[in-house]
């Protein structure tokens, strides 16, 4: 039987529940929506998209493209591009234009000649930028910005690979940065002047491997088996941190008063590093290359430079220049020659010559200063073939003639006094001159 305290109880119960949900009900707040048209809270296609995709609807063709750009604005692939005959990939002309290429892949045909996959359709377009893709097997360049003259372009992380004519080609003040430019038939990359070039390389390509105008700035690139030189570099450009290697030209092609720092230059077919005027070398080596290791003309720099094992000389320095602190060996013909007028200092020569009567130092004219030099295992140490040069503080030992110098130049060589034993603080035999700028065989 219920009592009424049970009763009672039962119906306290119900009532709390029943105000819960109604102050669950109060604090959920209002169910009428606010005043006023209702807007949504979705994105529109364009919103989520901005750029536009690159099709027949959007970008058409005309008689010699597939696609064409005729006003600025940011662009993407939706798929790879195949080639038709007639017509080149992506025209583009208009400036201000961005290209992604999502990825996708442009490919052409070496059987349709002269036909590119992206080009410029109009002269001087301005602030172009073609991104993440690839360009290969077109009759024409894979890309090129260059042959209308586009300036203050980009291209970012694209390959070009076996294309008939140039990889990328590149206008003025363009900046290129991490592409790759593989088994083309023209040269890997072509630029103009002012260009940057940032973590590139140009591998197997038929003419040469990196091209560029003057004042051009080429830092962390490689040049390898190129048909040509690796590197053909027009004046005041910087390169740092480049590698040249087995390439059927040169490795390195400067022109005047540039700069080169910790470049490499490896078996080569021709000159590790042929570098015009005024131009400063430091920190770079050439080995094993089948000329030359550097030849520097008229008024050039090479400071800690390392030039091994060479088919000819080491280190040929023209009028004015300065060979310093730079380590020269097992080169075929001469270690260092010196034209008239260079300083030649502080360098360390060993066991040049091994193609017969060679030096580790050959001073061919005059005005030369030939200073603080170690020569050792060649067939001549120091070779002076004229009058008028000073040669003060240098050592040379092994040699088969440690010294040939004509007369008329300013040169004193002591025979070094071989000491005994040293064992502790003191003991030795004085070298055997006290004039500081005697030279000495030891």
């Amino acid at each position: 039987m219920i009592t009424t305290k049970q009763t009672l109880a039962r119906v306290a119960l119900a009532l709390l529940a029943v105000g819960g949900v109604i102050s669950t009900l109060v604090w959920a707040g209002p169910l009428d929506p606010p005043s006023g048209a209702v807007s949504s809270t979705y994105k529109t296609l364009s919103e989520v998209e901005p750029r536009i995709a690159l099709s027949s609807t959007n970008t058409p063709g005309d008689t010699d493209s597939l696609y064409k750009i005729t006003q600025p604005g940011s662009y993407y692939l939706t798929g790879n591009i195949t080639a038709i005959l007639g017509k080149h990939g992506i025209e583009i002309a208009a400036s201000g234009v961005t290209i992604d290429l999502n990825g996708f892949d442009l490919v052409g045909s070496t059987a349709f000649p002269d036909y590119d996959g992206i080009r410029t359709a109009a002269s001087s377009l301005t602030n172009i930028t073609i991104r993440n893709g690839s360009v290969r097997n077109w009759g024409g360049d894979g890309i090129d910005l260059g042959s209308n003259a586009a300036r203050s372009g980009s291209i970012e992380r694209v390959r070009a690979s076996n294309n008939a004519g140039i990889g990328i080609r590149a206008g003025h003040a363009c900046t290129l940065t991490d592409c790759s430019a593989l088994l083309n038939a023209g040269n890997g990359f072509n630029t103009g002047d002012l260009c940057t070039l940032l973590n590139c390389c140009a591998h197997y390509n038929d003419d040469y491997g990196i091209r560029t105008g003057s004042n051009c700035t080429i830092l962390n690139c490689s040049a390898k088996s190129s048909g040509l030189a690796g590197f053909v570099i027009d004046d005041g450009s910087t390169l740092s941190n480049c590698s040249s290697t087995t390439n059927s030209g040169a490795g390195f092609i400067i022109e005047w008063s540039s700069t080169l720092t910790n470049c490499s230059s490896y078996s080569n077919s021709s000159t590790g590093f042929d570098v015009g005027f005024a131009c400063n070398l430091s920190n770079c080596s050439a080995y094993a290359n089948l000329q030359s290791g550097f030849y520097a003309s008229a008024a050039c720099t090479l400071t800690n430079c390392t030039s091994i094992a060479n088919s000819a000389n080491g280190i040929y320095a023209n009028g004015g220049s300065s060979v310093i602190d730079c380590t020269v060996s097992t080169n075929f013909a001469d270690g260092i020659v010196c034209d008239w007028g260079c300083i030649v200092r502080g360098n360390t020569c060993s066991d040049n010559g091994n193609g017969g009567v060679n030096a580790n130092i050959h001073a061919t004219g005059s005005d030369n200063r030939i200073e603080s030099n170690n020569c050792i295992n060649a067939d001549r140490g120091i070779d002076v073939d004229s009058a008028g040069n000073i040669i003060i503080k240098n050592t040379c030992s092994g040699n088969a003639t440690n010294w040939d110098v004509v007369a008329g130049n300013t040169i004193l060589v002591v025979q070094g006094s071989s000491a005994g034993a040293v064992l502790g603080n003191t003991g030795g035999t004085a070298p055997g001159s006290t004039d500081p700028n005697a030279n000495f065989t030891y």
